[in-house]
């Protein structure tokens, strides 16, 4: 018996309540909660839908409580439905109920898991972003990492998303980095506020060696043109190589001035002309972004005619909403606070809602810490850590583990010596090696003859093979939440937990005979439940994309 079986007749016993009382309330698929205990004593797993719903129907929670889990009680596969506390259902299932989610599980291969939450829905999900003006540093790739596991976790609940990377290929910090290449080439120290690393003379050299003539025969308007064209598009060639090599890879790369181009701020702003939302004032335009919450409205047209900065978010939204995106998904750095209020208001200008059409994530710092030390400095970038130095130190599976495994909203720090570690201490070794050696015991049961042509669950009754097949059956439900919350921190945790709770099986429980014992139904029945794990597991690991190596 699945969670979702279980669910669906804890729904139905507090609907034969509702209907035995004659009062009119409506009782949904998502009222009934159901979740693990953390006592095991308590059962494998607990309601609250007695507690929710006792004064809508008009009696008390465990006398409401005791009459669905006496109807619970009598369903098969379910062994066991206690009251508890003010009106807790706790439910035990039947070994055979358990069990049998080990076969469903191998059945399923990598489709276990899934859910329909998002059947469909057409998303927007912009990460990384990072301006082409040097290697990325490690705010950019912590969201390499969490946003590409995101883009997997909400695929997985049908999500139809589309991976963007916004280019930011004009303003200030682009002049600024232009204005290093050329200071790189001519031999000059670097400009005050420009770019210092290899990375930069590096640079300017393969423009200098690309470029068909002499540059010095260029005027200075000259050159700085051809190193932006030519600069920008190298290092942007080298941020999308670094990307691919991490696992990452975008659907769009979105040009900032397309949306200065095609018209697409122009059409925003006609928009909310027409919605009464733009005014003028002092020969500026803005939007009356205090309507929705914001603590001042927002220029969008300068006095002079320029666009505002804020012009182009405008422009970029609407043109998110024309191409179909339902739900528009933007991670932030830790520095974009502030940006929260005017981008919400922004959405509910338009006309949606915010938090549902527009989703606002911000990161935090990373910390890459050596012997209790920050390391801070970079052989090419200079004073900062990038992905290229990260993913030397400790490779790209324990990279991208470490910066997935914590919610992205609190600060991290890395321990780059604990990663290179092949003991339990490393979280990502601890996972990869508790499927490396489910791959192992299948290796070994098959060289016994053990196969799976057998399968009796209700032989699955150990207190580890218990606590195994509870965490298989929340699986769904953990990567329901996790697409929900939009954490996909929550499904590393989760293999780090399944880990745990193999390698306490693995302890306790033969799946190969020893010696001269004879081949049984439990051991194939175990193979069945190893095989089950290794498939969650992988699935697990995939979702944040770190591999799930067969041999260590």
């Amino acid at each position: 018996m699945q969670p979702s079986d279980l669910s669906s007749a804890v729904l139905a016993a507090v609907r034969a309540a509702v209907v035995r009382r004659g009062v009119a309330v409506e009782v949904g698929e998502s009222d009934i909660v159901l979740e693990r205990p953390r006592n095991r004593d308590h059962g494998d797993w607990a309601t609250n839908a007695a507690m929710r719903f006792a004064k809508k129907v008009g009696t008390n929670p465990r006398e409401l409580a005791d009459e669905v889990a006496s109807e619970l009680a009598a369903i098969d596969g379910i062994a066991k439905a206690d009251v508890a506390g003010p009106g807790f259902i706790n439910l035990t299932l039947a070994a055979g109920a358990a069990g049998s989610l080990a076969r469903t599980i191998v059945e399923a291969g990598d489709a276990y898991g899934n859910g329909t939450a998002l059947d469909g829905v057409r998303i927007n999900l912009e990460f990384v972003s990072a301006n082409p003006t040097g290697p990325i540093h490690m705010g950019g790739t912590r969201w390499a990492a969490v946003g590409d596991s995101l883009g997997r976790v909400l695929e997985r609940q049908g999500g139809l998303v589309t991976r963007e990377y916004y280019f930011n290929d004009h303003g200030a910090q682009i002049d600024r980095f232009v204005n290093s290449l050329v200071a790189a080439f001519r031999g000059e120290p670097t400009p005050e506020d420009g770019y210092g690393g290899a990375y930069i003379a590096e640079i300017a050299k393969r423009v200098d060696d690309g470029y068909h003539g002499d540059l010095l025969d260029l005027d200075d308007q000259q050159l700085h043109e051809t190193f932006r064209e030519r600069g920008v598009q190298l290092m942007f060639e080298e941020i999308k190589r670094d990307l691919h090599d991490f696992g990452v890879d975008f659907d769009v790369f979105f040009h900032e001035h397309q949306v200065q181009s095609d018209g697409s701020v122009q059409r925003a702003i006609d928009t909310l002309r027409e919605r009464g939302h733009v005014f003028e004032e002092e020969g500026a335009l803005w939007l009356r972004t205090t309507e929705f919450g914001d603590d001042k409205d927002r220029v969008i047209v300068r006095s002079n005619g320029a666009p505002a900065y804020f012009s182009g978010d405008l422009g970029y939204y609407q043109n998110k909403r024309e191409r179909g995106f339902e739900q528009n998904i933007i991670m932030l750095g830790a520095d974009h606070h502030g940006y929260v209020s005017r981008m919400m208001a922004m959405c509910a200008a338009f006309g949606d809602t915010p938090h549902v059409n527009l989703e606002l994530l911000i990161g935090q710092m990373v910390n890459l810490m050596r012997e209790g030390q920050p390391v801070r400095m970079s052989k090419r970038a200079g004073t900062i850590v990038t992905m290229e130095d990260l993913v030397e130190a400790v490779g790209v599976d324990a990279a991208r583990y470490a910066l997935v495994r914590s919610s992205a909203d609190t600060p991290l720090d890395i321990d780059l010596e604990l990663l290179t570690q092949r003991t339990n201490d490393n979280p990502v070794y601890y996972v990869q090696y508790a499927h490396a050696r489910m791959s192992a015991v299948a290796r070994n049961a098959s060289a016994a003859g053990v196969d799976r042509g057998e399968f009796d669950p209700t032989l699955l009754t150990h207190e580890s093979e218990s606590a195994l097949l509870g965490a298989l059956a929340d699986f769904p439900r953990v990567m329901t939440q996790a697409a929900e919350l939009r954490e996909p921190h929550r499904v590393a945790r989760f293999a780090e937990e399944l880990a745990g709770l193999y390698h306490r099986w693995y302890d306790a429980c033969r799946v190969t005979p020893q010696g001269d014992e004879p081949i049984t139904t439990l051991h194939r029945t175990r193979l069945w439940l190893n095989d089950a794990t290794g498939q969650v597991l992988r699935t697990a690991l995939s979702t944040v994309g770190v591999l799930a190596p067969e041999r260590m």
